[in-house]
């Protein structure tokens, strides 16, 4: 019973849930590691990158090419703040937990404010839903990426603003400028509604443009000018991508590419629905703009869709959107008196702090009673419903449903002879990798990618690389690296006397003559 009333406490129960979350996504990220669904692309040029920053190297990482600094792909500087951990536990696992708790932590910030407005039942369902967003699942379990960074800073800071506590929200969200380049746009939108939501000729208003400016700026500078310095073509490689020429002769034709073709819709509305639509309503939906509008604009397909990692930096942000449209339906009851716990660093508020986007969010009963006003709890129950049923269809389809699953937690005897095979490259050598097989081996060698030339790999008076490893079957070696690329320097290897050491099938090892 004491459990059970420590649970109706808001920081035990939002810290709990984070806990049960960081647990859940790391037994996924790290089984499928150690299963080989991980990739070269991109755990292993994290791990490289990560691991140059360690040894207090540049970020110049081998994957991606001879010479490649990866602050000229994306700028995510944030990333050597993991150097340290990494240092002390050298491992592509040190980065999968470090992003499973990161993920985990936006959690706290969210279930505090559904307590706040609601009481411990809204809370934990808030939380759950946080936890199991399709978004942030699909995210921690796929590889590593820099956003992991931005997952609870878009938490902290949505939910401060939400909240009335513009100043720390602000706070919040200005590191996100350090973690990826287009993110600068949406710190903008926060200093817009910051600017828009506080009084006339106020110092918040001030510091809200100030902000907008500032991220502006930031994004600017980063794609003209520092992702070029860096770069090993001297440019942004994803300007091809936006389709910028395209806008700039037919500007219909942008407009045309946000809604077309239909998978976008899918994107659209499942994002709606994260949010139970009633979050439309709120002003924070509109943080999602910048990154909903690059992805749709861009005629890469992968970035329509709903797979991959891009859409954890919407988790947050829907499901704030979702507690302040319930908290501006007044279904919940509120208390006669009582402070609401601070929810993170810079909470405290200061003199014209009020002035953020809600007009009141004291903290509800804690019994989580509602209020009379029948057609306001309707609405709040439909979104809630709403939302809960995203939840219910996309849990068997995202690697949650693993944890579950009897057949991801063994060992095929395919695995064992792989692991075997990989066993037989020493520490410190240089390899020639395919895709999931670089990823188990950049942490203890220097590897690229096999399907490219082996410039870089030259070691000693016979060149190229000491061993050369790859597994024909990976079904990833599409890309980067198409399979007759792969196999092409596979037969060029043996043309100069490399010999197979293992040859099982679609395994193959070779080592230098």
């Amino acid at each position: 019973m004491w459990m059970l009333r420590a649970f109706r406490r808001p920081r035990v129960l939002s810290w709990g849930l984070a806990g049960l979350f960081a647990v859940l996504y790391a037994c996924v990220a790290v089984n499928r590691h150690r299963r080989m669904l991980t990739q070269a692309y991109d755990l292993g040029i994290f791990e490289q990158a990560v691991r140059a920053y360690a040894h207090g190297e540049a970020p110049v990482v081998l994957l991606k090419g001879p010479g490649y600094h990866l602050l000229g792909d994306h700028f995510h500087p944030v990333l050597a703040t993991l150097a340290p951990l990494y240092r002390l536990f050298p491992s592509a696992v040190t980065l999968l937990l470090a992003q499973a708790v990161l993920m985990a932590l936006a959690v706290v910030p969210l279930s505090r404010w559904a307590f706040e407005v609601g009481g411990p039942r809204l809370a934990g369902l808030v939380g759950c839903l946080t936890g199991v967003s399709w978004g942030i699942v699909e995210a921690a379990a796929d590889d590593f990426h820099e956003i992991a960074f931005a997952v609870p800073l878009l938490a902290f800071a949505a939910t401060a603003l939400g909240r009335g506590r513009p100043v720390a929200a602000l706070l919040w969200a200005l590191p996100l400028v350090l973690v990826k380049e287009d993110l600068g746009l949406t710190v903008a939108v926060f200093g817009g509604l910051v600017f828009l939501c506080a009084g006339v000729g106020s110092g918040i208003r001030a510091l809200g443009f100030g902000v907008a400016v500032l991220g502006l700026a930031a994004t600017a500078l980063t794609v003209l000018v520092l992702l070029p310095a860096f770069n090993p073509d001297g440019g942004f490689d994803y300007w091809g991508q936006m389709g910028a020429q395209e806008a700039a002769g037919a500007p219909w034709e942008a407009a045309v590419r946000l809604v077309w073709p239909p998978l976008k819709w899918l994107l659209l509305g499942l994002a709606a629905a994260t949010a139970g639509f009633l979050g439309l309503r709120s002003p924070l939906a509109l943080l999602c703009v910048p990154t909903l509008g690059w992805r749709l604009i861009a005629d890469n397909p992968h970035y329509w869709g709903v797979s991959y990692h891009y859409s954890a930096v919407l988790m947050p942000l829907l499901l704030a959107a979702l507690v302040d449209g319930l908290s501006r339906t007044g279904a919940f009851a509120r208390p006669s008196a009582g402070p609401a716990e601070s929810s993170g660093p810079a909470e405290s508020s200061g003199p014209g702090e009020a002035s953020g986007l809600a007009e009141s969010s004291g903290p509800a009963e804690s019994s989580g009673s509602f209020g009379s006003d029948r057609a306001a709890l309707r609405r709040a129950r439909r979104a809630l419903v709403v939302a809960g049923l995203v939840a219910a269809v996309t849990l068997p389809v995202y690697p949650l449903h693993e944890l579950v699953a009897p057949g991801a937690w063994g060992t095929s005897p395919r695995l064992t002879q792989a692991r075997a095979m990989l066993a037989r490259i020493p520490d410190g050598a240089t390899v020639a990798a395919s895709n999931r097989l670089a990823a188990q081996l950049a942490g203890r060698t220097t590897v690229a990618l096999v399907c490219r030339e082996p410039a870089a790999l030259v070691d000693g008076p016979h060149g190229g690389p000491e061993w050369v490893v790859v597994d024909l079957a990976d079904p990833s070696v599409q890309a980067p690296c198409a399979i007759a690329d792969t196999v092409r320097m596979l037969g060029r290897y043996e043309q100069l006397g490399y010999r197979r050491v293992v040859d099982d099938g679609d395994l193959r090892l070779l080592a230098r003559p």
